[in-house]
């Protein structure tokens, strides 16, 4: 008797779409157990020692044949959501896109369904947000340049979370050594003085990141002028803020031949008013930028930058808050900050200062 053959089901001529089809017939059709396809369709842990072969025929097959997991089915028989909440300032280009590209691609690849809201820094979301989230059934929480006054009953993992909060793990960078590097490549090339941008105060970043410029200052024997320091104010992510307190900087009259500024994007606006104010980059004015962001190289001149290792420090977020859930009774094990270096990138806005 001839052997009969698995076909995946047809679609009747008019009807709009295909049976769905099982996960006992999609084993079937690849000559495979319904365990091992069920661990590489929902992207198990366990699914790191199937061949990657075989993991790709499997999804390939899915992908043809049309197959859709059944999530809630997933998540009823395991009593879980397999979702974690994010939050963060604002979707915008920059700082948090690139923390959150590293943030969606773990939590993807671990078969992890996400939440993303945006609090615009209001008070009310911060502390309303964590709440709601809870309500639908997130397993963890990612803050992303967020103040977290509380800690929550379920695992949160900060990204430049700087305060010691109960069950809060923080990913920070080591802002020491970044100040460090800018000021120390500045003070090198010959720069004394220097005009800082500091960030809006909202910002997580703002207060450690300027203590550590100061320290950084005073072990280079740097003297900080303070009217050559502006802050920038406002909620926009775009680098006009930059150009605002750099216009009213150069307006104020007090010389300088570098910049450091709070980030890229502020840098970028820093760039454009030096520009319109005739001052040439670097020729008359070094600039520096913090974080290194994907347009930072594309600038003209490429942007000298302090390479934040964000989309890392993205991945690192979502690794810890799913490592805390998936091993919950070692919560007291997991460490309260884990530190990330930073890496100076020179490029093309920094020089040495023209003699006077």
């Amino acid at each position: 008797m001839p052997r009969s053959k698995t076909v995946a089901p047809s679609r009747p001529r008019g009807e709009a779409s295909a049976p769905s089809v099982s996960l006992k017939f999609l084993a079937e059709h690849l000559g495979l157990s319904p365990a091992t396809v069920s661990l590489v369709i929902n992207r198990s842990p366990a699914a790191k020692s199937i061949p990657h072969r075989t993991q790709e025929r499997v999804r390939q097959a899915a992908r043809e044949l049309n197959y859709r997991p059944n999530f809630m089915a997933r998540s009823l028989r395991a009593q879980r959501s397999f979702t974690i909440g994010v939050v963060v300032p604002e979707i915008s280009d920059g700082y948090a896109a690139l923390v959150m590209s590293g943030i969606e691609d773990h939590l993807l690849e671990e078969g992890y369904f996400y939440f993303v809201v945006s609090h615009r820094h209001r008070a009310d979301l911060i502390e309303e947000y964590p709440h709601l989230l809870q309500q639908r059934a997130v397993e963890g929480l990612i803050a992303v340049d967020t103040a977290c006054q509380k800690g929550v009953p379920i695992p949160m993992v900060a990204v430049s979370g700087h305060r010691e909060v109960e069950g809060v793990t923080n990913i920070v960078l080591d802002h020491a050594r970044a100040a460090n590097l800018a000021l120390e490549h500045l003070v090198n090339l010959g720069h004394r003085k220097i005009a800082f941008i500091k960030g809006q105060e909202f910002s997580s970043d703002t207060e450690v990141r300027w203590q550590s410029v100061q320290g950084a200052a005073k072990n280079l024997a740097l003297e900080i002028n303070e009217r050559l320091i502006v802050q920038l104010e406002g909620e926009s992510p775009s680098p006009i803020l930059g150009y605002q307190v750099t216009s009213k900087l150069l307006a104020a009259g007090e010389p300088f031949t570098a910049l450091f500024a709070f980030n890229d994007i502020s840098a970028i606006g820093a760039i454009r008013a030096l520009r319109e104010a005739g001052r040439r980059v670097p020729d008359d004015v070094s600039v520096v930028g913090f974080d290194d962001i994907q347009s930072a190289a594309f600038q003209n001149p490429a942007l000298t930058t302090v390479r934040q290792p964000l989309r890392q420090m993205g991945i690192l977020a979502a690794e810890t808050v799913l490592s805390r859930i998936n091993a919950p009774a070692k919560s007291s094990t997991h460490p309260k900050n884990i530190l990330v270096e930073p890496e100076l990138i020179v490029r093309e806005t920094t020089a040495r200062p023209r003699a006077e």
